[in-house]
């Protein structure tokens, strides 16, 4: 019995610790999946849970999943709920961060969601809602790529095509709606899913969903092969990953959707040029991760084609460097300069 005390004592003495350790939740709600994690004073992760989103089940499913992943990121960081101290959220659409509601998330088919009242009832601490790509900027122009730059664009082809663009420390937003919404530019064009004859969203040839797409239809006509083997065409398998290694491979139909996407993209990028003038760059996303020397080069000689020479030169390019964690980092980043306004 005396043996037990001193260990009951070391066990008591570790939950007060964890009741007085301050910790704040990043979230990341992606089109593909949902990250919860866990992050100290110093933006170090003490925890993390992750959940397939599959938005297609509907926005109640959608919210107990991410209720359920923040205690379980808070149990797997063994810190005690007492100590949080704000929720920041990046979501894939359009929010009004003034009211911590997500408008619209296409790639979800979540609208009207109030986010803010969902998580503050749930855990009673600050909430700040944000657009995912602006946080993922955020975060690499405050403790990643971006640092030392006065104006950033950040651009993340993922399963959509999002930009976020932060200006002397502050993020561009509209009065009560996030903006930047690079992939939903409308170009001259059309394809069968096009909502309006005539014209095509960015996001339609930029995106890796999109490439998922048109590489599925390459995989049926034989301009594919190693595509193919691996993911017998099918659209949800084929990722990030399988693309790239298609490309290296030298599958003609990967190389020729890489090669367009990518000019496409460069086309939208030197719009945004041409109207901010960024001094810095930084691209994220699965499909840069994986193909980053290709992007990098690629979207530099298109952006230098289309933007005004003036505006194009000397722009740095630099490739995100805080991870799945950008997000996260990027919106616990701007709850708490919110919190000390």
């Amino acid at each position: 019995m005396p043996a037990d005390k001193p260990k009951k004592k070391d066990r008591a003495r570790r939950k007060e610790e964890q009741k007085r350790i301050p910790f704040w939740i990043g979230f990341d709600l992606g089109g593909t999946k949902m990250l919860a994690t866990v992050m100290d004073q110093n933006y170090r992760v003490l925890g993390t849970a992750r959940k397939s989103t599959n938005g297609s089940e509907g926005q109640n499913k959608g919210r107990r999943k991410m209720l359920n992943a923040i205690h379980e990121a808070i149990e797997d960081a063994r810190v005690h709920p007492r100590g949080i101290q704000g929720i920041g959220i990046g979501c894939p659409g359009l929010v009004n961060p003034e009211k911590g509601v997500l408008l619209s998330a296409p790639n979800l088919g979540w609208h009207n969601m109030g986010l803010k009242n969902i998580l503050g009832h749930e855990f009673g601490c600050p909430v700040a809602v944000l657009n995912d790509v602006d946080a993922g900027t955020y975060g690499e122009f405050r403790l990643g790529a971006g640092r030392g730059s006065r104006s950033l664009l950040g651009v993340f082809p993922g399963t959509g095509v999002g930009a976020g663009f932060v200006y002397d420390g502050k993020l561009v937003m509209g009065r009560t709606i996030s903006c930047m919404e690079l992939g939903m530019i409308k170009l001259p064009g059309t394809h069968i899913g096009s909502e309006e004859f005539g014209t095509v969203i960015l996001e339609d040839l930029t995106s890796r969903l999109a490439l998922a797409s048109a590489a599925g239809v390459a995989c049926y006509r034989g301009q594919a092969e190693e595509l193919a083997k691996k993911t017998e065409g099918s659209l949800r398998a084929i990722r990030s990953k399988a693309l790239a290694a298609s490309f290296r491979a030298g599958d003609e139909g990967t190389m020729i959707l890489f090669r367009n996407s990518i000019r496409y993209l460069g086309m939208g990028v030197a719009m945004i040029v041409d109207l901010f003038a960024p001094d810095c760059i930084t691209l994220g996303g699965g499909l840069v991760m994986e193909m980053p020397k290709l992007y990098l080069n690629l979207l530099r000689e298109e952006v230098e084609r289309h933007a005004m020479p003036e505006l194009a030169k000397g722009l740095r390019y630099t490739l995100a460097k805080l991870g799945d964690h950008a997000v996260a980092i990027g919106s616990v980043a701007w709850l708490r300069q919110e919190t000390r306004k």
